[in-house]
């Protein structure tokens, strides 16, 4: 019972006061196949010394992006990190105090959340920003949401070449909902919003001013989503938008295997009570001292569920003081350089690949992610590169695969991939 406290009597009765007949119907909405069959092919216990060596063991087994020549994007990227990043976000003031309900002893953090909402807001171009969310996934779905309680509409465009794991999630949060619909195409007079991604998922970059113009004439809301912050240092913000969303891990967030993220969430000020999450304001004590407090918190753990706008339970604040460092520590200069030292990498990088026989570019236009057609199918291809310690990019149907370079893309790195890749073809 040290670490199993529940009675088989207590958890009986929360599943009757929840109307579930056993735990299994909690997982109703996982798919079977995704279940492990028996027990995972995992030894039964092992001392900590032992478990250490193993876990050690098994990790040794990945690819990881400083060993070799990095290619993948897709959605996360391999930027670096400087150490004072890892330093400021160590320190027990901000490691342990990263939940502010009490603003007398979470000053440092709460200002923080509010240096990183103003980063945000500059950033996307739109008038507020709330204090982070999950990841840029969720941070979709909640906006999608969001358009939905403010045009009374259930009906979700999607206007631009979406990341297929950013419709798996948009997806799933619809399907709570049975009168949802998700079409691609451009909004009509039924649509709650039109989603656009820039650059979208095969790397292309979009104006906005159609869509613009799309959801004035049909009363839809235009959501931009943004998968790569770093590109908001070269192309225009998005101030056209009514909701600007999306993943900001580029910035003071190692890959991590997959996470954790830092989704963030702006928008226009007439949408602000509509906002998922929650937002941190300044202003002054009785003595006329600044402060920080959070000033909207619209979520069910505050509210009645009814009322609430998301049930988002707690923002990325770790994550967000990582990007709050690091985008700090670049400026607003260093910022526009790093996007130009990828963008540069990306086009040396197509046109090293354009040189090998039999490969073509995609895109007309690109950031730092972009399209490459093959003479021969994509994934057996990056699966042999990946013997040779060169992780080639993400595949996709067929003949295509996704490419990207960053500011740790070496020429070196280049001149092996078309090496490599002439070699292969």
């Amino acid at each position: 019972m040290r670490y199993l406290p529940l009675t088989k009597n207590s958890r009986q009765a929360m599943l009757q006061s929840i109307g579930v007949k056993d735990v299994d119907a909690l997982y109703k909405d996982v798919p079977k196949e995704a279940f492990i069959k028996g027990l995972a092919d995992l030894p039964l216990h092992k001392g900590e010394i032992e478990v250490e060596r193993l876990m050690g063991a098994y990790a040794n087994q990945n690819n990881a992006a400083p060993d070799g020549p990095f290619f993948l994007g897709a959605g996360t990227y391999y930027h670096h990190v400087p150490a004072t990043v890892d330093y400021v976000i160590q320190r027990s003031e901000f490691l342990t105090a990263y939940t502010p309900y009490q603003p007398e002893i979470a000053q440092g953090t709460l200002q923080v959340i509010f240096e990183y909402q103003t980063m945000i807001s500059r950033l996307t171009g739109q008038d507020v920003a709330n204090a982070s969310m999950y990841c840029g996934s969720t941070a979709l779905a909640e906006a999608a949401l969001m358009a939905m309680r403010v045009t009374k509409r259930r009906k979700i465009a999607v206007g631009t070449a979406l990341h297929p794991h950013y419709r798996e999630v948009l997806k799933a949060y619809m399907g709570n909902f049975g009168d949802v619909t998700i079409v691609d195409g451009e909004p009509d007079d039924q649509a709650a919003c039109v989603i656009v991604q820039s650059p979208d998922f095969f790397g292309t970059p979009h104006k906005y001013e159609k869509w613009r113009e799309l959801c004035d004439k049909t009363g839809a809301l235009l959501v931009v989503l943004v998968t790569e912050i770093v590109s908001l240092g070269l192309l225009p913000p998005p101030a056209q938008a009514d909701i600007v969303c999306g993943e900001a891990q580029s910035i003071g967030l190692a890959m991590g295997y997959g996470g954790p993220h830092l989704g963030f969430f702006a928008c226009k000020e007439a949408y602000l009570r509509q906002m998922p999450g929650r937002l941190c304001g300044m202003t002054e004590d009785a003595d006329g001292k600044r402060g920080f407090v959070l000033t909207l918190s619209t979520r069910e753990q505050h509210i009645r569920r009814d009322k609430a706008t998301s049930n988002i339970c707690t923002n990325q604040g770790l994550c967000a003081l990582a990007f709050t460092v690091h985008l700090a520590l670049l400026g607003e200069e260093g910022f526009r350089r790093l996007a130009r030292l990828n963008h540069e990498a990306a086009c040396r990088l197509a046109e090293a690949l354009s040189s090998v026989g039999g490969v073509k570019i995609e895109n007309e236009s690109f950031f730092n992610e972009f399209v490459i057609e093959l003479p021969g199918p994509a994934k057996p291809l990056v699966e042999e590169l990946a013997g040779k310690n060169i992780i080639a990019g993400y595949p996709l149907e067929e003949k295509r695969l996704l490419v990207a370079a960053t500011e740790m893309t070496t020429a070196e790195d280049i001149r092996s991939f078309a090496k490599a890749l002439k070699e292969s073809l």
